[in-house]
């Protein structure tokens, strides 16, 4: 993807940077590498960790104009206003969206360098971030706010329904069609209807409803839904100029059904250079967290949040049990699990199938722990469930990149068990003392709304959270365009 990129940033950093004399800086949370080796993440967590992306270029490319490939201001040429004024309004829409990116960057940097402590609110703004769930919340909040005042998503047109503009708006792949159905019918702020404004292309296909309609069940073959996504690509690439111009990177497609990497091979430039917001955000298959979004996995069943999730109990509430799962042996991980915790210790409420007596949501609100073991691919409902109930999610997976990891500090608000630990589960949830699990299930309260869907949404919901994965992989660099 590397190859189709090249940061850009606009004279307004020049002068910036000029005026306030503020020094090259990387705008990271904690401590960020955006070229973290993700194959070797640490024993301690099962999946690598990573903080929104650097937003900075290199000392020689900050003081390029826009438009310009090479060519450097000295002191001089920043004082010849007039001539600075002729430059801009030579620019093209798509110099201009990019210019805007550059001063976003700008904003975002200077709420960087600024850096307030993690506890800090927010004066004259009723969503506050507060906490350790943020790895740095001035930062996020500023970009947030960025993305809210410039981020413009084009929705290709093409297409028929059901497969396309259309998805699965309840149960297991709720989130897949609740979002084409936003982008489709809401998302005024950020949707536009002219694709020379936009900063990137939503491509509306639902890998569910192919498996669904065009997928001949037990035969495992997934070649029509290659063969689908490939001609969707040529319609679009053919009819505009968009895909061809940056080999398809401002372009997103987003899947919660657990073939959707392998639907998206279709098109070796979707693979590769597309964002791909996908539930399966497995690092082992392809995942590039680097441009793709982890997809939170929902289940609403019925399309509704049920009832008792709807206000779960306040942090001093009694939970009398401690550990609870239960559900099918799916995957590898299920039924390493079971084969140790089911039916062996009162404390940890392992089950395969819920007695018809016993409620799944009720166990939740009661349990302290909430074991959310990987099923055939990495993602699970029960950890969005969990935070739901207030309960503390345990992951128990492999090569999983766990949603948005750019903002939000997973180890403030969950556990995270490799998998070859399950034999000592007990052990390593026992030995967190009672203080250290209260700030955990703090952070679930916190971070409860940043996984909601809402009808219409709301700020810093699960659908504006997708957004701001994306708008982030968005500003962090800009396409090469292939146009002389």
């Amino acid at each position: 993807m590397e190859s189709y990129y090249r940061y850009s940033v606009s004279a307004f950093i020049l002068l910036y940077l000029c005026v306030f004399t503020i020094p090259v800086v990387f705008l990271n949370f904690d401590h960020f590498n955006p070229f973290m080796n993700f194959s070797n993440s640490t024993l301690e967590s099962p999946g690598p960790k990573f903080e929104l992306q650097r937003l900075i270029v290199s000392t020689s490319d900050q003081i390029r104009a826009v438009g310009t490939s090479g060519s450097t201001y000295d002191h001089q040429q920043l004082n010849r206003n007039t001539t600075l004024i002729r430059e801009t309004k030579k620019l093209s829409k798509e110099q201009m969206l990019e210019q805007g990116l550059a001063r976003a960057r700008a904003s975002i940097r200077s709420a960087a360098i600024a850096r307030i402590v993690r506890t800090t609110s927010f004066m004259n703004d009723n969503d506050v971030l507060v906490g350790d769930v943020y790895r740095n919340p001035s930062t996020f909040y500023q970009s947030y706010v960025e993305m809210e005042r410039r981020f413009k998503v084009y929705v290709y047109t093409e297409g028929e329904l059901p497969i396309v503009h259309d998805g699965p708006c309840k149960n297991i792949y709720t989130i897949e069609g609740r979002f084409i159905h936003e982008m489709e019918h809401g998302a005024k702020r950020f949707r536009t209807n002219d694709p020379q404004r936009a900063h990137v292309y939503f491509i509306p296909f639902s890998v569910a409803w192919m498996v669904k309609y065009i997928y001949t069940p037990l035969s495992f073959d997934i070649t029509p839904l290659k063969h689908f996504v490939s001609d969707y690509v040529k319609v679009i690439s053919t009819k505009y100029p968009f895909w061809n111009r940056t080999h398809g990177a401002d372009h997103f497609m987003l899947a919660c059904h657990d073939w959707g990497p392998h639907a998206s091979q279709g098109n070796s430039l979707l693979y590769n250079n597309s964002i791909r917001v996908l539930c399966n955000a497995n690092i082992s298959e392809g995942f590039n967290p680097q441009k793709d979004v982890s997809l939170p996995e929902i289940s609403l069943i019925g399309g509704y949040l049920s009832p008792k999730l709807i206000h779960p109990p306040p942090p001093n509430a009694s939970r009398p049990y401690f550990a609870f799962f239960a559900g099918g042996l799916h995957g590898p991980i299920r039924p390493y699990l079971l084969q140790h915790w089911k039916g062996r210790d009162n404390d940890m409420q392992v089950y395969e199938y819920l007695p018809k007596n016993k409620d799944y949501y009720s166990y939740m609100l009661e349990s302290k722990f909430c074991l959310c073991p990987s099923g055939y691919e990495v993602a699970s409902p029960r950890i969005v469930e969990a935070i739901y109930s207030g309960c503390v999610p345990v992951i128990l997976s492999d090569n999983y990149v766990l949603p948005f990891s750019d903002v939000l500090r997973w180890e403030a608000f969950s556990v995270q068990v490799e998998t070859t630990k399950i034999p000592r589960l007990k052990e390593i949830l026992s030995a967190i003392p009672e203080e250290k699990y209260r700030k955990l299930q703090e952070g679930v309260i916190v971070v409860r709304r940043h996984f909601m869907l809402n009808q219409p949404p709301k700020r810093f919901d699960v659908f504006h959270m997708i957004l701001h994965s994306i708008w982030v992989r968005r500003i962090n660099a800009r396409p090469n365009s292939n146009r002389s």
